[in-house]
């Protein structure tokens, strides 16, 4: 059995054995089955056995797949992860199905298409986590990535998690001269630049490659897309013509994506230009700038929220702050107060019960008269260590109780309480 390898113009074919062939073969295919569980610690006797049976080679090849197969399960769970193949740098960067599944639905409003699938080319596609959603939401998709192990792996993945979809063009090239204007030329764009270098995460957006700026002018240029990005973006450098999301999943900021539709102002508003926005997986909620000033700071009230990372990334808390009727504790930290319980997807309540100036004597006190066996310690605007304060405690008793170490009005505070209940 074969994977498609690439020919000389950079294209996919089928005629040439590929580096995962042996992984693909009856022997390899057993050898993964029989890795699936194992355990990494335990690897080193493990290859010695296998090695007495198998080649050397495949033996490593099954186990290096085998671990990172291990590691994309929480990114693509384990029907999909199990059948995908990956490169390390692959499954560090790729987006997690259900963040990608997202994406692909909101490039489906901004492509409607009508009498075949619309075209998204897809620029740095690495091993094909994007792709594969795109493909599986109906659209003609073709991937580029100047490694040529990615666009071998993200042709497999793609091909066997969406065999229904129109099959993917994978190509070799460098994505910036890569040709645009070829025919069949996308309806749209989505790049995702590496944002990882020799010596890790590249906070510098045009350090990115490709740069930033590059990947705005080819989505414009095109007229359509979105471009993935770190979540830690100043907002200053968002493009005016660009709607920027900021996207959680089970309350952790996976990332912001900037968009861009250059029909927006003619028809149905699918990407607002300047918008803000943020996102909450796997629910789907969305809440949207509305330019609000900010809520002004308020007493400690019954209750404390803390927005969702995406919210706060946004520069959404007073559209929250708004929804609760709520103000904050202190003008520099990102907690709304309330005297009344809402219910709200975008943050999450708490009932306080002790407002105490910061004391860790005052709290261990506190902690061991309330029988505190269990402590959250949440923290903003303080330099206190979680586990640092657990140790101090030394907690003993049947209760539990969340304490925030933060600022109120300026001043280093204890705020004791618990979750609030959902009516």
């Amino acid at each position: 059995m074969t994977v498609p390898r690439l020919a000389h113009n950079g294209r996919v074919n089928d005629r040439t054995p590929a580096p995962l062939s042996p992984l693909l073969s009856e022997e390899g295919q057993a050898l993964l089955a029989a890795l699936r569980d194992h355990d990494p610690a335990q690897e080193l006797a493990l290859a010695t056995r296998l090695r007495r049976d198998h080649p050397a080679e495949l033996v490593s090849s099954a186990l290096a797949q085998a671990r990172l197969r291990q590691r994309a399960v929480a990114k693509f769970g384990e029907r999909d992860a199990y059948r995908m193949y990956f490169t390390p740098d692959g499954v560090e960067q790729a987006t997690r199905t259900t963040v990608a599944a997202h994406r692909a639905a909101r490039f489906r409003d901004i492509c409607p298409r009508d009498g075949g699938p619309a075209r998204i080319t897809d620029l740095c596609c690495g091993i094909g986590g994007d792709a594969i959603e795109l493909a599986r939401a109906g659209f003609a998709v073709t991937a580029v990535d100047r490694s040529p192990a990615a666009c071998e792996i993200a042709a497999h993945n793609v091909r066997t998690l969406a065999p229904d979809a129109p099959p993917p063009a994978v190509v070799c090239a460098d994505v910036m001269t890569y040709d645009l204007t070829a025919a069949p030329a996308p309806d749209a764009l989505f790049i995702d630049p590496a944002r990882r270098g020799g010596r890790g995460r590249i906070f510098d957006p045009e350090a990115y490659s490709p740069p930033l700026s590059w990947a705005i002018e080819a989505v414009r240029g095109v007229g359509a897309g979105g471009i993935k990005i770190a979540p830690g973006i100043p907002h200053e450098l968002v493009p005016d013509d660009f709607e920027a999301e900021w996207i959680s999943d089970g309350g952790d900021v996976k990332e912001a994506v900037l968009w861009y539709d250059a029909s927006a102002s003619e028809g149905p508003r699918r990407v607002t230009p300047g918008a803000r926005r943020a996102t909450l997986l796997p629910a789907g909620v969305t809440l949207t700038g509305r330019g609000l000033p900010d809520p002004g700071v308020r007493k400690v009230g019954r209750y404390l929220y803390e927005p969702d990372g995406a919210v706060i990334r946004a520069h959404l808390v007073a559209e929250a702050a708004d929804e609760l009727d709520g103000g904050l504790i202190d003008e520099t930290i990102a907690y709304i107060t309330a005297d009344e319980a809402r219910p709200t997807p975008y943050a999450t309540a708490y009932e306080i019960t002790d407002e105490l100036p910061f004391s860790l004597k005052r709290l261990k006190a506190l902690l061991r008269e309330r029988e505190v066996g269990v402590l959250t310690v949440k923290k903003r605007g303080s330099p206190v260590e979680p586990e640092e304060l657990r140790r101090k405690m030394k907690l003993k008793g049947r209760n539990s109780a969340t304490v925030f170490l933060t600022r109120v009005a300026g001043a280093p505070t204890m705020l004791l309480g618990r979750p609030a209940v959902r009516a």
